[in-house]
């Protein structure tokens, strides 16, 4: 494979810039913070982590109703960034401000998080759509794996830093209380996801749009509608999005939820620091394997194996009893979790038409936000119902189960990549 270009380390870099606040921010410190929060205010484990999940749900249902409106707008020629770039710097500056919320101010913690979930998940879909504008199709699979990839390992900086300052403060090494280093890891979170976005906001450009036209927004809402008419005459396109819809469900959720999840179980903050951290840098490696592994046996058969993995990781999760159990299940998600999220955004890729990469990544990401409502709701409930978080994660095992049985009806996108219009489901 030939050296990356400009424009492929640009966006490339992106992931390695927002992935501070995949791991932070989603994943470890914040969770942590918000629990400890919590409980000060008198709130049960499994109600706190239950708001959790409803306040996941609010932010993806948000970004659900305005992606594929937005992405239809975005496709004219110049908007693409410029919706990028707001969404961005909303999630940046919403992350800053967790810092200066006190902490027993638990519930406008989670109204802040909105705005940065919004802010976060809403840039990652124009940044997903500049995919189809920096590489070529059969570079695609190598360069979203890589994005994953050096993601993983970028986050581990901030990550590294952000607990040492964490643990020292534990230890009363350094005079200030946790509560004040967590909100100094927000800081760290926040200046390293602005610093890294740079390059592509100066080097990644809209090649693939649509020219501009009077009233650019009624005309985008008449092009919407008529995509959702037609929609079910992009076969592969159609199934892979259903498909999508419910495995990528349970990914995103054990994501988002894993360190409440552990919290619940009694797994000290410390540990589960350690572990997220280990599993960050297991996860680089194996995402950029999951690419190359893609160009050998293809992105589908690849795409097989994580959701497999992702089904034994559920199943498993029900009878964790112990730190050293969830050491484990926090591997097997490292194997697979960066691979099948690079191999999605790839095959999905190849599949949409370039000129209109923004709308169709707006019904990727409305495809992947209802699911990611569904996923925390019903840990919540189920965790509410039966006082036990576990019987929530195994309850996710349904959802991998269907979206492997759809994605098998799948083309390739190599086969299907004209996406022919007299195809039907």
């Amino acid at each position: 494979m030939k050296r990356l270009t400009k424009e492929e380390n640009s966006w490339v870099f992106y992931d390695w810039a927002n992935s501070a606040y995949s791991i932070i921010i989603t994943t470890a410190v914040f969770p942590l913070f918000y629990k400890a929060a919590a409980n000060n205010a008198g709130v049960s484990a499994a109600d706190s982590t239950a708001y959790l999940g409803y306040t996941i749900a609010i932010a993806t249902f948000i970004l659900a109703m305005i992606g594929p409106i937005l992405g239809s707008i975005a496709d004219y020629q110049g908007y693409k960034k410029r919706f990028f770039k707001f969404f961005f710097l909303m999630g940046v500056a919403a992350t800053a401000i967790l810092a200066f919320i006190p902490s027993e101010q638990w519930l406008l913690l989670l109204a802040c998080y909105t705005f940065a979930a919004v802010g976060f998940a809403g840039a990652n879909v124009f940044y997903d759509a500049f995919l189809v504008d920096v590489t070529t199709e059969e570079r695609m699979n190598r360069i979203s794996s890589r994005g994953l990839g050096f993601g993983y390992i970028g986050s581990t900086i901030p990550f590294i830093i952000s607990i040492v300052i964490i643990i020292l403060a534990q230890r009363n090494i350094i005079p200030i209380s946790v509560s004040m280093a967590s909100k100094i890891a927000f800081l760290i979170t926040a200046a390293w996801w602005g610093l890294f976005a740079i390059p592509l906001i100066k080097n990644v450009h809209q090649r693939y749009y649509i020219e501009r036209e009077p009233n650019p927004v009624v005309n985008s809402f008449k092009r919407l509608g008529g995509t959702l008419k037609e929609i079910r005459k992009f076969r592969a396109l159609f199934l892979f999005l259903l498909a999508y819809f419910f495995y990528i469900d349970g990914v995103g959720t054990i994501i988002s939820m894993s360190t409440a999840y552990g919290s619940d179980l009694g797994i000290s903050s410390t540990n589960l620091l350690i572990i997220l951290f280990v599993t960050q840098v297991v996860a680089a490696p194996f995402a950029i394997l999951y690419g190359r592994l893609a160009e050998k046996f293809t992105g589908k058969k690849m795409l097989y194996v994580g959701i497999i993995v992702y089904i034994i990781v559920c199943i498993y999760a029900y009878f964790l009893k112990t730190t050293m159990d969830f050491w484990i299940l926090a591997m097997l998600v490292a194997t697979s979790q960066g691979g099948i999220q690079a191999l999605s955004r790839a095959y999905f890729a190849k599949l949409v038409p370039k000129e209109k990469s923004n709308e169709f990544f707006g019904f990727y990401n409305i495809f992947g936000k209802f699911a990611s409502i569904m996923g925390p709701l019903l840990v919540g409930v189920t965790a509410q119902l039966t006082g036990n978080s576990s019987s929530g994660v195994f309850s996710l095992v349904i959802l991998f189960i269907i979206g492997l049985i759809i994605l098998a009806r799948v083309p390739e996108p190599k086969a299907d990549v004209s996406i022919s219009t007299n195809q039907t489901v």
